[in-house]
């Protein structure tokens, strides 16, 4: 069995998919406020994101070109809605301990929150493990928007 990333999908893609939550080994969605590279991306890795030499659990959120005010407002936005301790390094901001969140309508729906509260456009990723052919036909995921992941 292979890892396979659905990107650039869209919100309805997500909110028609179905796949088993546990299978998710990594969430993303990019959020873009101009044609200018100003955005930021919302993440989360079921095994932890690596902060130096340890995994942190929870959500994290890294920025470019975002003022300092708007990275208050994310972490705010995001503490709010999933807990967490906020912990920066570099452009990254970690909600060590948050609750992670892998379903799709859940990641569809916080995508959707997140261009409304912040004016972006949204652009959504999900990696997945051990994804059978047959699962795959179920998703209901486009299979032009896959990336095989070449590896075990």
């Amino acid at each position: 069995m292979s890892r396979l990333r659905y990107w650039k999908l869209t919100i309805e893609d997500l909110k028609k998919a179905q796949y088993d939550p546990k299978k998710v080994l990594i969430w993303e969605i990019k959020c873009t406020k101009d044609d200018k590279g100003t955005h930021f991306g919302v993440f989360c890795y079921r095994n932890g994101t690596p902060w130096d030499y340890t995994s942190v659990q929870g959500i994290v959120f890294y920025h470019n070109m975002i003022s300092n005010e708007e990275v208050k407002n994310i972490t705010k936005f995001l503490k709010d809605k999933f807990g967490g301790e906020p912990a920066e390094k570099g452009s990254r901001i970690f909600l060590k301990g948050s609750r992670e969140i892998y379903q799709p309508k859940e990641i569809a729906d916080l995508a959707v929150e997140l261009g409304d509260t912040f004016e972006a456009s949204t652009e959504l990723t999900v990696e997945l493990e051990n994804f059978t052919s047959a699962e795959q036909e179920q998703s209901n995921l486009p299979s032009s928007k896959i990336l095989p992941i070449p590896g075990k």
